[in-house]
């Protein structure tokens, strides 16, 4: 007789295991073909977690580095301040190289991605720190710290990307967004360190020492994270990480419908909603992180005033993002499209009001702003990874792309509000008056394209079924009894009392069994 119902794994957790009931004809699954014998989480899921959480707050640091003390950087190596912007611009130029990761971990795998990454990160670190030598001439420094930050830039992706898969491979319904909102708030609480550090650590040269020691110090954490647990915790995780070309295809509208990837075109026109959304909010406030003392210093606001007011947007929506994720998870598990649209007008209306606040000896305003904007900035960043990953069924696709857009949009903004920059004769000098604008034009432009997307969850449907399936079938089995009749017994004889799978258990007829009856050989059925 096939065992039925809840087992536990050997880690204590708990787990749904589906029968397998043999007949005349062989073996008969009551699970699909695509569902698993079981579904399982494991304890150990948190550590690989806690090790990307270490991994991304690195690789979140290299791109606004450099933005707070920019103004020092160009006293003491002679720089431009359009060349110390390149030094976060180069992080977003080379991120484009995201697109062939999600087909390096289907040939790699996880672990051995992160060896190239953390192998990155030492190297990085330590050609940024030999640019600081004294006996370099400034375009010796310049090259190297460029190279540097070009290395740096090379890992961000290898970490990032894999944020959504990592959820959806190791964790349930009730944990992934959770999943997703920690290890994807981790490159924001570097982009916030980035922002504190440099200003406390002393000179330039002493901060970029500090910088490559971090880069070293976190590179062992890698050894930490497994490619992916030996069962399955849903539906979703049982299938293999479907290629780039597949998303490609699937937003062309070249998949079969019978593909799980297949999209339909509402889906289509939601995803590329998302990529734009995506792209032009945190691509503002990656631009605002690398200009913040530029956009801030004109009116008398010093560089740590600057890298504060920085560090308090990112931190602040790092604790509002740890209070909301968990309620996207149990709460508001069917209104991930819904939070987008009520979120980000309250946004875009902060990013409007700094259009007349940023201006001398207002820094309580300007906090609060942050903070707002932080808020609704960075609690919506894990729900809108997750909705793209709905929408298409391809985690680290739909995660590539997202992640490129923001860099994309970020380098160009960049670019754009740097030459927008007022000149030397304006009132303030070298104000950014005119960048403010744009970007919260931007932003208003993309809270508008929000409206536009229906954003319907079909991966968390899917997943819900099967494990509702799962549940069902392993309470129905758990009350059958079988009885056995030989064929050659006489029809007039009693037949033998059934006997119940457990004692004190009542029975069922066999319509009510999930996968009907079931004939053995030379024999027939007889449920009591």
């Amino acid at each position: 007789m096939p065992r039925f119902g809840l087992a536990k794994c050997e880690e204590g957790e708990v787990s749904i295991e589906m029968p397998s009931v043999k007949g005349s004809g062989g073996s008969i699954e009551e699970s699909s073909t695509e569902s698993p014998r079981e579904y399982r989480l494991y304890k150990r899921r948190w550590i690989g977690l806690l090790a990307l959480v270490v991994l991304n707050i690195v690789t979140g640091m290299a791109l606004v580095w450099f933005g707070p003390i920019a103004n020092a950087v160009v006293n003491d190596f002679g720089f431009t301040l359009d060349q110390i912007n390149w030094f976060g611009n180069v992080v977003n130029v080379v991120y484009p190289a995201s697109l062939a990761v999600p087909y390096l971990y289907g040939r790699l795998g996880l672990r051995r991605m992160g060896y190239i990454g953390s192998t990155l990160f030492v190297v990085s670190g330590w050609v940024r720190y030999a640019g600081t030598a004294r006996s370099l001439s400034k375009s010796g420094s310049l090259a190297l710290i460029m190279v540097g930050q070009l290395l740096a830039g090379l890992s961000v992706p290898i970490f990032q990307v894999i944020v959504p898969s990592y959820s959806e491979r190791w964790f349930d319904l009730k944990g992934r967004t959770t999943a997703t909102m920690i290890m994807g708030l981790a490159n924001p609480v570097g982009n916030a360190l980035g922002q504190l550090i440099p200003p406390l650590v002393g000179t330039t040269r002493q901060s970029l020492l500090v910088m490559a020691i971090i880069y070293t110090v976190a590179a062992p954490f890698v050894f930490l994270v497994g490619d992916h647990p030996p069962t399955p915790p849903t539906f979703a995780a049982t299938h293999k990480h479907p290629s780039m070309l597949s998303l490609v295809r699937a937003m062309l509208g070249k998949l079969p419908r019978d593909q799980y990837t297949y999209m339909t075109v509402r889906q289509r026109m939601d995803f590329t909603i998302m990529i734009l959304v995506f792209g032009i909010l945190v691509g503002i406030i990656n631009a605002f992180t690398i200009l913040t003392a530029q956009q801030l210093g004109p009116y008398g606001y010093s560089s740590d005033t600057a890298g504060f007011m920085g560090a308090a947007l990112l931190l602040v929506g790092l604790v509002a993002a740890a209070v909301t994720a968990p309620l996207y998870d149990r709460v508001f598990t069917h209104h991930l499209a819904l939070s987008c649209k009520l979120l980000t007008p309250i946004m875009a209306a902060c990013w409007i009001a700094l259009i007349w606040e940023i201006k001398p000896n207002n820094d309580v305003v300007l906090y609060i702003l942050m903070a707002i904007i932080g808020a609704t900035s960075l609690s919506l960043l894990p729900v809108v990874l997750e909705l793209a990953v709905e929408l298409t069924r391809n985690a680290d696709g739909s995660s590539a792309i997202l992640w490129l857009s923001t860099n994309l949009f970020g380098l160009i903004f960049v670019l754009v509000e740097g030459a927008l920059r007022a000149g030397p004769d304006a009132d303030p000098p070298l104000n950014m008056h005119r960048a403010v604008i744009f970007q919260a034009s931007l932003v208003a432009a993309a809270v508008l394209l929000i409206f536009g997307a229906e954003g319907k969850q079909t991966r968390r449907t899917q997943d819900e079924l099967k494990r509702d399936q799962a549940e069902r079938a392993a309470h129905e089995h758990a009350h059958v009894a079988v009885v056995e009749v030989p064929s050659d017994r006489d029809e007039n004889s009693s037949p033998e009392p059934a006997h119940n799978l457990e004692k004190g258990e009542s029975t069922l007829s066999s319509s009510d069994s999930p996968v009907g009856p079931v004939v053995p050989d030379g024999g027939e059925l007889r449920v009591s």
